[in-house]
């Protein structure tokens, strides 16, 4: 008996100080924190293949979980939420459990983000963000087109409408008559182009020629010699090439005649009679320098950093003809920024103007013609 009352004596005496050792344990080394809340089953999977940034926020707006790229939008650090907008569209969604939908522009430069908000459980909210900056600045520029677009269809349809009615009452005069016919033939031309360049514009925005073969640069340069030689013909302007054989970039034939064709052609509006215009290439460090070179008027450098701009002109004074789009320029750096390439620009008022198409050579060793070029 006594045996049994020793034995349970020391286990209670040994639970008893096991228990008092967890308790200074316990003092010694509290819990500095709660754990964290549990995502609900299959959250976790769901979040990583979402398209939107994400982050999950609970109830004391600790982050929980958020992907890298809402670290890299500036929406969380060291697990807070950095925007007071986050905040309070969470704090909104936590009091009255309705989903929240806005867009913020954040950051400098300025971005702009699309933001979900809504309960995940009654502690937990899922914050969903989109940068949308991309597509409203393709917006703006659509807008801004259009605008344009619809300003510079204008003037020749309105002209066409004015020489029209000028027809009408003039109709018993047959000098005014033709006057007016050659007016209209004027704009129509005018409206023509236009429609054309908007037209080309679309086109090689909507063409990828990142798979083309390569082009020869030779017959790339012949081709749009040909096509700009009856327009320089009739100005008394030669036009001279210095281009060496083998030179091939890769990309689409078109386009880059269409481009070079759009260099020529501003080269020989902006010259005045019986000067030359000059088409060279080199190859330099594997890529192509493809120049056109003018004696004209030259660009003011305050011009220089606009020419590129959609419709933008130069003084109409300084240009032989007044039929321009300024769609042509826009062209030619969207095909070349297209085939990986630049445009630089070097002109001096008074001593004529330097375009050069910097693009990738071709890796080939031969590139076969281009096709409908002139031998």
């Amino acid at each position: 008996m006594q045996v049994v009352l020793a034995a349970v004596l020391g286990a209670v005496l040994g639970g008893g100080v096991a228990l008092a050792w967890r308790a200074s344990e316990a003092l010694l080394h509290p819990r500095e924190a709660e754990e964290e809340p549990v995502l609900p089953p299959g959250v976790t999977s769901v979040l990583s293949v979402l398209a939107s940034s994400a982050l999950v926020v609970q109830h004391d707006d600790t982050v929980v979980k958020a992907s890298a790229p809402a670290y890299a939008m500036g929406l969380v650090r060291n697990r807070r939420l950095l925007l007071p907008e986050v905040i309070e569209l969470v704090h909104a969604v936590r009091r009255d459990g309705e989903i929240r939908e806005e867009e913020l522009s954040i950051g400098s430069p300025a971005r702009q983000v699309w933001l979900r908000v809504a309960p995940l459980t009654t502690r937990l909210v899922l914050v969903l963000a989109e940068d949308r900056t991309r597509e409203r600045r393709v917006e703006a520029i659509r807008r801004d087109f259009v605008a344009n677009v619809s300003h510079e269809l204008k003037t020749p349809v309105g002209a066409m409408l004015l020489l029209a009615e000028g027809v009408l009452d003039a109709a018993e005069d047959h000098v005014a008559v033709r006057r007016f016919a050659e007016r209209m033939q004027i704009e129509g031309n005018r409206l023509a182009t236009l429609v054309s360049s908007i037209i080309e514009l679309s086109r090689v925005q909507d063409d990828d020629p990142a798979s083309r073969d390569a082009v020869d640069v030779a017959a790339l340069v012949d081709r749009v010699v040909e096509e700009n030689t009856v327009e320089a013909g009739a100005h008394g302007i030669r036009l001279a090439r210095d281009v060496p054989a083998g030179l091939s970039v890769r990309g689409s034939a078109g386009q880059l005649a269409l481009a070079l064709g759009n260099l020529v052609s501003n080269a020989v509006a902006y010259s005045s009679d019986g000067a030359r215009v000059l088409v060279r290439a080199a190859e330099t460090n594997h890529r192509v320098e493809l120049s056109v070179v003018d004696h004209g008027e030259g660009i003011p450098p305050d011009e220089v950093d606009r020419i590129f701009e959609r419709f933008y002109r130069l003084d109409p004074a300084r240009q032989r003809s007044t039929g321009g789009t300024g769609l042509g320029l826009s062209i030619v750096k969207h095909v070349v920024a297209s085939h990986g390439g630049e445009v630089r620009v070097r002109s001096v008022p008074g001593n004529g103007s330097t375009f050069t198409l910097v693009l990738p050579a071709a890796v080939t060793a031969a590139s076969p013609p281009l096709e409908g070029s002139i031998g």
